[in-house]
């Protein structure tokens, strides 16, 4: 399996934290050297592991978010 590199480029919100440490978070993550894109994972506390997750485009994350103001 290929290595996948990561950078958060931007933490934007700790959403919640477990009892293990690991913080669920919505960040900005450029993959494999791409243009970052909004991301939503639990993390752990050296940020060297993660769990499976979504990213989304900008575009994407426009849809959610009205969708997400709509339904408040």
């Amino acid at each position: 399996m290929a290595e996948i590199k990561y950078e958060i480029t931007e933490e934007i919100k700790v959403l919640s934290e477990n009892a293990n440490g690991w913080t669920k978070e919505l960040n900005l993550v450029s993959w494999n050297g791409g243009k970052p894109k909004y991301d939503i994972r639990d993390w752990s506390p050296e940020k060297d592991r993660m769990a499976k997750g979504i990213t989304l485009t900008d575009d994407e994350m426009k849809i959610l978010v009205e969708t997400v103001n709509n339904r408040i």
